[in-house]
């Protein structure tokens, strides 16, 4: 039985990694401070903090505990909302990140994985797959914190804090809030549609991304966990299969069994044409396959959306 930190805990990936560490019988801590994860998310079994990340008080609270490993998933996670306060932005993603660092260090915590993201490389050739030596060339302020937090871990490695920065790309799946229509390209789209009014597309229908479902994101949490290998490196978490928007909507569409007007307008602040994983590496050094396909993925969370928030194909 071993102890995790696990920050972000009560939002949609956080607390899936809490409840898959819970399950093999592992004890985990919490840390959210609610800006946009739900205390119903936290799961059974887990101890709950209610605090930032870069508030020093969190810290005196966890004195005396030992940890086998920080998960840090804790953060603002939003391209476009990041630039309506870059301060916050910085302070919940990379501020948060150095506080981790400095209490793992003190805390004698040598594990450390890391939540990044592909909106670390920018803009890249679209007609190929980016592998985690491309040249990055962040394009929000979110982007920005995010490479910052991995330059941070690196130099900590010279203190002897592993650590492994997932840069993950489009993750989706059942547990994803529906209600912040400014983050997560499918939850967006999927509440739209669900609650039936026209879906907005904020630029065009032949942008395209690389869609992950929740579960195998988790199981790379895990593996990356278990295996040695992975740790000191950064590495692409997606599937590597190229998805536009047009196709994103037509398969919604089609498991819903219902057509929803799409609109086009203006665009995001940030955004990019379209990114595709290489995930030569995570293969290599976890044997890691994807496992569920888009459409499985797609009908799951369906599922559970009009379950969950009541509303009816009609």
């Amino acid at each position: 039985m071993a102890d995790y930190l696990v920050t972000g805990g009560a939002g949609f990936i956080g607390s899936k990694v809490a409840e898959a560490l819970l399950a093999r019988g592992d004890r985990v801590i919490i840390i959210d401070n609610l800006s946009t994860g739900h205390e119903a998310n936290v799961p059974a079994g887990a101890v709950f903090i209610k605090s930032d990340c870069q508030d020093a008080q969190v810290y005196k609270e966890l004195s005396g505990r030992k940890f086998d490993a920080i998960f840090h998933i804790a953060g603002q996670s939003s391209g476009e909302i990041s630039f309506d306060d870059p301060v916050y932005d910085l302070r919940s993603n990379t501020e948060s990140t150095l506080c981790l660092l400095k209490f793992a260090l003190n805390s004698g915590c040598r594990r450390f994985i890391y939540a990044s993201t592909m909106s670390v490389y920018g803009q890249q050739d679209p007609d190929a797959p980016v592998n985690e030596n491309c040249v990055c060339n962040p394009l929000s302020f979110y982007a920005v914190g995010k490479i910052a937090s991995e330059h941070y871990l690196r130099i900590y490695q010279k203190y002897g804090i592993q650590s492994t920065s997932l840069r993950l790309f489009n993750v989706y799946g059942p547990g994803q809030n529906l209600e912040n229509l400014r983050q997560g390209m499918v939850s967006i789209y999927m509440t739209q549609m669900i609650k039936g009014r026209h879906i907005v597309v904020k630029g065009s229908l032949e942008r395209f991304r690389d869609f992950i479902y929740i579960d195998d994101v988790v199981k790379s949490f895990l593996l990356c966990l278990d295996i040695k290998e992975t740790e000191g490196k950064v590495i692409n978490v997606g599937t590597g299969i190229k998805t536009t928007v047009g196709n994103l909507l037509r398969i919604m569409f089609e498991i819903y069994n219902k057509d929803i007007a799409v609109v086009q307008e203006g665009s995001t602040p940030g955004d990019i044409t379209g990114i595709t994983a290489d995930i030569t590496l995570l293969k290599k050094l976890t044997s890691f396959n994807p496992e569920i396909s888009l459409r499985d993925g797609l009908t799951r969370m369906i599922q559970w959306a009009s379950k969950e928030y009541g509303y009816r194909n009609t």
